[in-house]
């Protein structure tokens, strides 16, 4: 499989540090990765806004770090959406369905496209959720299973773009814990 091409956009490194910076809160375990994922908001005419942060583990239930981030900007109410994003660019009233396709999704791992545990996988929520583009610190490692989530996230036109230069902070953060 030849290497996916390698973004240089500065404007990347400040959010993935973020990410980088919430893997810090997972709790190690052997059997997962430590995993940071930061939600930023792109409007025109606005500066880029930091919607919500996640971490794998963070919520109950075995979770992953995209889908913490998601829940927790799909639980804000349209009070606390328009005070994240103000002036609100449309006239409705604030809704987050109106926000995600604006949404690049800063993450350190790719997002899984399948789960042992059996819960939905990553890129599937992130589908879902229409984000526009999925920034990845490092491809997932062959660790635990085989992941396709880039590929899904491509499939389903969701930009997909791998951040050159921080693959090792990455993948030393997600294998935390780990005797490899």
């Amino acid at each position: 499989m030849s290497t996916p091409p390698i973004s240089d956009e500065r404007e990347h490194e400040p959010f993935l540090h973020q990410a980088l910076e919430q893997t810090t809160f997972c709790e190690p375990v052997p059997t997962a990765f430590c995993v940071g994922c930061v939600l930023v908001a792109r409007l025109p005419d606005s500066n880029p806004i930091v919607l919500s942060k996640g971490f794998s583990r963070e919520l109950p239930g075995n979770t992953h770090a995209e889908a913490n981030a998601l829940a927790k900007v799909q639980s804000l109410s349209s009070l606390q959406l328009q005070s994240l994003v103000s002036p609100w660019p449309w006239e409705a009233a604030p809704v987050v369905e109106d926000l995600l396709p604006h949404v690049d999704v800063y993450t350190t791992l790719e997002p899984c496209s399948v789960r042992t545990s059996g819960l939905p996988a990553c890129a599937d929520a992130l589908i879902h959720a229409r984000v526009r583009r999925c920034i990845i610190g490092v491809r997932e490692p062959d660790d635990f299973v085989k992941c396709e989530g880039a590929r899904k996230l491509k499939d389903a036109g969701i930009e997909v773009v791998w951040y050159g230069g921080l693959e090792q902070e990455c993948l030393d953060a997600a294998r935390r814990g780990h005797h490899v």
